[in-house]
C-alpha cells in the first residue's frame, strides 16, 4: 500500500511534466515568463519545507515550546526585504540567474565565485537533507537505501529534465498540496486518538505550556525574541534573496509586481505552515503521555517518526507521514537539481554568454548537464550514506552555513558602493572570510563560551565586504 501510494504520486507529477515541458531554453530556465504569481507563491512552502523540516519542525516544542514561530515573523520581514531591495535590481538586470549580476558589476571571476559557492552549498546542503529523508524511507519500505536514492533521483531527473522550472512551477504547487493536507490530516488522527473534536484540539494545544511563543526575559537565550527575530531576516535574505534556487522560481512572474506579490504572499503563508507542525508536536506529546507503553523520544527529531512507525495511529497515518516526507524532500531535491543545471549553462560552463539573460548551449547541451548534475547528485548521497554518522551531517550543514557569508558581503559590496575591486582577488576573498568567521567562533566557544548562532552569516558577510575594501581599485568607479 505505501510503496504504490509513492509510485502513483510520483506517476501524478511526470504526467504534470509531460503537459506543461516545453522545448526552449527559456522554457526550461524561466518558464517563458508567464507563470501566475499565487501558483508560484504556493509552491515555494513545499520547496522551502525539507524532509528535515517536516520531522524536525514538530520536535522543536520539546526543548524550545513554540518560540520557532519568532522566526517566522523576522520571515516576513526577509521577505519583503528580498521583495523590494534584491528582486528589483534582478528584474532591472533582466537575470536568469543571480550570479550574473556579480559578473556585470565586478567581472567574470566573481561571477564564477559565486556560482561555485552557490554550487557546492546547494549540492551538499540539498544531498544531506535527501539523505535523512531517504533513511527515514528505508526504515518504513524496508528497501535498500541506494535503491530509494537511485529511484528518487531518477523519477526527479524524468520528471525535470524537459520542462524545467516551468514544470517545477506546477509540480511544487502540487507537492505543497500533498505535503500540507498530509500534515493536516495526521494531525487529525492524533486528535481523533486523543478524543478530541477539531476545537477541543485548538483549545488544548493553547492550554498547553509549550505553547509559549515569545521569550524576552532571558537575553542570553538563543530562544531571545530578538535574536530569534532578527536572524529570521537574515536568514531570508541571504538564503533566499541571494540563492539561486530560491530565486529562479520568482524570476519567472509575469513581471517585477507579480514576483513581489508573490515573495509576500509566500512569506506571510510560512507563519500558519510552521504553526501547524508545532501544533503538531504538542499534540504528540499529549498522545506520548496518554500511552505511557510508547517511551518519549529523547531527540525532538524522533517525536513524529517515532510515533508514527509504533503502529497506534494506524496505517493511514503511516501512508501520509512517508507521502509528506516525499513531497517535502523530494520537492527541494529538484528545484535545487534545476537550479544547478541553471547555474552550471549559465554561469559556468566554457560555452556560457555574457548575457544576463540565456545562455547559448543549446537544449541537449542544457539536458546533458542536468543528467551530470543528477550523477553528482549521486554521488554525493552515496558518499554521505559511506561516512554514515551524524556528526559527518553537523559538518556539512555547517559548512553550508558558512558558504553564504560571502555571496552576503559580494552583493552588500555591489549595491551599496560604485567602487571597482581586483576581480581576480575575489576568490581569495571568499575563502578567507569563512575560515577567518570558522577561528573566531573557536576562540569565542573557549575563551567566552559563547558560541555564534545565525549571526555567523553578518559576521562572515561583513568580513567579506571589508577584504573587497582592501581590494578596491583606487580610482575606477563603477
Amino acid at each position: 500500500m505505501l510503496l504504490l501510494t509513492i509510485f502513483l504520486y510520483f506517476a501524478l507529477l511526470y504526467g504534470i511534466s509531460l503537459l506543461t515541458a516545453g522545448k526552449s531554453n527559456d522554457d526550461f530556465f524561466r518558464a517563458g515568463r508567464r507563470s501566475p504569481w499565487p501558483l508560484v507563491a504556493f509552491g515555494m512552502v513545499g520547496a522551502s519545507i525539507s524532509g528535515v523540516t517536516f520531522v524536525s519542525v514538530p520536535g522543536m516544542v520539546m526543548q524550545s515550546d513554540m518560540t520557532y514561530l519568532q522566526m517566522c515573523m523576522g520571515f516576513i520581514v526577509g521577505y519583503a526585504v528580498v521583495a523590494f531591495v534584491l528582486l528589483p535590481l534582478y528584474y532591472r538586470y533582466n537575470l536568469t540567474s543571480i550570479y550574473t549580476y556579480l559578473g556585470q558589476r565586478f567581472g567574470n571571476v566573481s561571477r564564477r565565485t559565486g556560482a561555485w559557492i552557490f554550487m557546492v552549498s546547494k549540492m551538499t546542503g540539498a544531498a544531506a537533507k535527501m539523505y535523512l529523508a531517504c533513511l527515514v524511507l528505508e526504515q518504513f519500505l524496508h528497501i535498500p537505501y541506494i535503491v530509494i536514492s537511485l529511484g528518487a533521483l531518477l523519477l526527479i531527473w524524468l520528471y525535470t529534465r524537459r520542462g524545467g522550472i516551468r514544470t517545477l512551477v506546477w509540480t511544487d504547487a502540487v507537492q505543497t498540496l500533498f505535503l500540507l493536507v498530509a500534515a493536516a490530516l495526521i494531525l487529525v488522527q492524533v486528535s481523533s486518538q486523543l478524543d478530541l473534536s477539531p476545537s477541543e484540539a485548538w483549545t488544548a494545544v493553547w492550554a498547553d505550556p509549550h505553547a509559549r511563543i515569545f521569550e524576552f526575559s532571558d537575553w542570553t537565550s538563543r530562544q531571545h525574541f530578538w535574536k530569534q527575530f532578527l536572524s529570521g531576516v537574515f536568514v531570508v535574505i541571504v538564503m533566499t534573496g541571494l540563492d539561486q534556487d530560491m530565486m529562479q522560481k520568482n524570476l519567472t512572474c509575469k513581471s517585477l509586481r507579480d514576483g513581489q506579490k508573490d515573495l509576500c504572499s509566500y512569506g506571510l503563508l510560512f507563519l500558519p505552515v510552521n504553526f501547524l507542525f508545532l501544533a503538531l508536536g504538542i499534540l504528540l506529546l499529549m498522545f506520548y503521555a496518554a500511552h505511557p507503553e510508547l517511551a518519549l523520544p529523547q531527540r525532538g527529531d524522533d517525536l513524529l517518526p517515532t510515533a508514527v512507525g509504533s503502529g497506534m495511529l494506524g496505517q493511514t497515518a503511516l501512508v501520509l507521514f512517508a507521502l509528506g516526507i516525499v513531497a517535502s524532500a523530494f520537492s527541494s531535491a529538484d528545484s535545487a537539481l534545476t537550479a544547478m543545471t541553471t547555474s552550471w549553462c549559465i554561469d559556468l560552463a566554457p560555452s556560457a554568454t555574457e548575457s544576463p539573460a540565456l545562455p547559448n548551449a543549446d537544449a541537449k547541451h542544457r539536458k546533458r548537464i542536468h543528467l551530470a548534475m543528477a550523477a553528482a547528485f549521486l554521488l554525493c548521497l552515496i558518499a554521505i550514506r559511506a561516512a554514515g554518522s551524524s556528526s559527518v551531517l553537523d559538518l556539512i550543514y555547517m559548512l553550508v552555513g558558512y558558504t553564504y557569508g560571502p555571496l552576503l558581503g559580494l552583493f552588500a559590496f555591489g549595491m551599496t558602493t560604485r567602487r571597482s575591486i581586483h576581480d581576480r582577488l575575489v576568490p581569495y576573498i571568499a575563502v578567507a572570510s569563512p575560515l577567518l568567521c570558522f577561528v573566531i567562533d573557536v576562540t569565542a566557544g573557549q575563551l567566552w563560551n559563547y558560541r555564534f548562532g545565525y549571526e555567523l552569516l553578518l559576521l562572515n558577510g561583513l568580513l567579506t565586504f571589508v577584504g573587497l575594501l582592501f581590494i578596491q581599485k583606487k580610482r575606477a568607479t563603477y
